[in-house]
């Protein structure tokens, strides 16, 4: 069970790390539709999510190990 969440760890940075500029661009396409469909209710709060989520992300893509 360890080896399969470990390899899923692994696959899971590799993806971040040779997609993450598109993964990001789906992110931020995602926070403006929850942003429109909230009438910008809710902006800084979707802002601050979809920046922590890429923030993730990126360090993720970094991870070697």
């Amino acid at each position: 069970m360890f080896d399969a969440l470990k390899n899923l760890k692994q696959k899971a940075a590799d993806l971040a790390g040779s997609h993450g500029g598109k993964i990001s661009e789906g992110l931020e396409k995602t926070g403006d539709f929850i942003d429109d469909k909230t009438g910008g209710k809710y902006s800084e709060k979707i802002d601050t999510g979809v920046d922590k989520a890429q923030d993730f992300v990126e360090r993720l893509g970094e991870k070697k190990d």
